[in-house]
């Protein structure tokens, strides 16, 4: 295979949305009139907090049966995937709205809440720089969205390097997705506060007081995640069950943020190479995709996750509100002539995300072979993805 020349990085200020159209204002004002007419405060109401109270009781009740509890092994097996599940749903419901400071109206409030996620062995300060400025303003233009992630195993967009293994990268990403918590927990934060820098992309050096909830969240989750375990029952016995909860934790983590990004209905851009000419908003709209809106389980769950067009619209309105709004913004966006996409279901959704890293993986044919077998069939020759 011919080697591309290497591309230097773009910064971020390199890369701009230079149009600001109709269609955001629009759908601002359309959404504005919504919280208007319903009475509505755009923050968390009495469901968010009954489901938050749910979903840490869950953890909790899970984690305390699993360690203290005077069960068989069979069960065990259920409550440690039960934990992982459980530690997931922190992530979707709580830690998620609260790091986007759409859970309350003060940030300290938010920001006590989304420490939710040092306590499940994330840092909420590497995090909001990760995922709210670099993925939500930069969304599937690589390199500067670092939520794509590709790596010498797995190819995630079309302008990243393509390697012969990865023809079989759509039957085992879901073996690398089961234990990428322990990259996430033992290396990468760590890694990220000694350098400031996430996947190329320079971040602020966080303070004392940064450093110092991080560290602090950090012990916390390992004192209950690792040493407590470890001092009431036999390493050889903690190891399987907390497999377990590490694969659960990691499957539905990422399996979750994949659907809405990662599948052939969204578009890809290189910062390095030309972007069309957008506004934000249709930026937006057109690298994401919805899913499953009409299964209220998933919508319960997922914490608004299957909605991510409205998401990455307004990340500061609680996702309570989402199901609502997306009637709002799809309507807004056929006035607008600007292509909204949502999957009818989990099932459907999945079968997206797996047909894109199949394609993604494929070998390019030769030039000639291409040519060959478009002149036999009468056919164009088929274009494989970057």
């Amino acid at each position: 295979m011919q080697r591309t020349p290497e591309r230097s990085a773009p910064a971020a200020q390199d890369v701009r949305f230079t149009t600001h159209g109709d269609f955001h204002a629009e759908l601002k004002r359309a959404v504005a009139r919504y919280f208007a007419e319903t009475g509505r405060s755009s923050r968390a109401d009495y469901r968010m907090w009954i489901k938050s109270a749910v979903i840490l009781a869950w953890a909790a009740g899970s984690y305390l049966l699993l360690v203290l509890g005077d069960v068989v092994a069979w069960q065990r097996v259920l409550l440690a995937a039960s934990l992982g599940f459980a530690m997931a749903g922190i992530g979707f419901s709580v830690m998620h709205d609260a790091n986007h400071g759409s859970y309350a109206r003060g940030k300290r409030a938010n920001r006590a809440l989304g420490f939710a996620l040092d306590l499940i062995g994330g840092s909420s300060y590497m995090w909001r720089h990760k995922h709210n400025v670099l993925h939500h303003t930069y969304t599937n233009v690589s390199p500067l969205d670092t939520d794509l992630g590709g790596n010498a195993l797995l190819r995630f967009a079309p302008d990243q390097p393509r390697r012969p293994v990865m023809r079989f990268q759509h039957l085992y990403v879901w073996a690398l997705y089961a234990v990428y918590p322990l990259g996430w927990w033992f290396v990468d934060d760590f890694q990220r506060l000694f350098t400031a820098r996430i996947v190329g992309n320079d971040i602020p050096r966080p303070g004392a007081r940064e450093v110092a909830a991080l560290l602090l969240g950090k012990l916390v989750f390992f004192a209950w995640a690792v040493i407590l375990p470890v001092a009431l029952h036999p390493t050889w016995l903690v190891v399987p069950f907390a497999a377990v909860t590490v694969a659960t934790l990691g499957l539905t983590l990422a399996v979750t943020f994949q659907l809405a990004h990662c599948v052939g209905e969204a578009d890809f851009h290189d910062a390095r190479g030309a972007i069309p000419a957008r506004d934000w908003a249709t930026h937006q709209v057109t690298t994401t995709v919805d899913f499953a809106r009409g299964n209220r389980l998933l919508c319960w769950y997922l914490g608004g996750l299957n909605f991510q067009v409205e998401h990455h619209l307004f990340p500061k309105v609680c996702h309570v509100h989402y199901p609502a709004l997306s009637r709002i913004v799809e309507e807004t966006c056929a006035a607008h002539g600007v292509r909204y996409t949502a999957q009818p279901s989990l099932r459907a959704a999945l079968a997206s995300n797996v047909r894109w890293l199949r394609e993604l993986g494929r070998p390019v044919p030769p030039p000639a072979v291409a040519a060959a077998g478009a002149s036999a069939s009468g056919q164009p020759a088929h274009a494989s993805v970057g």
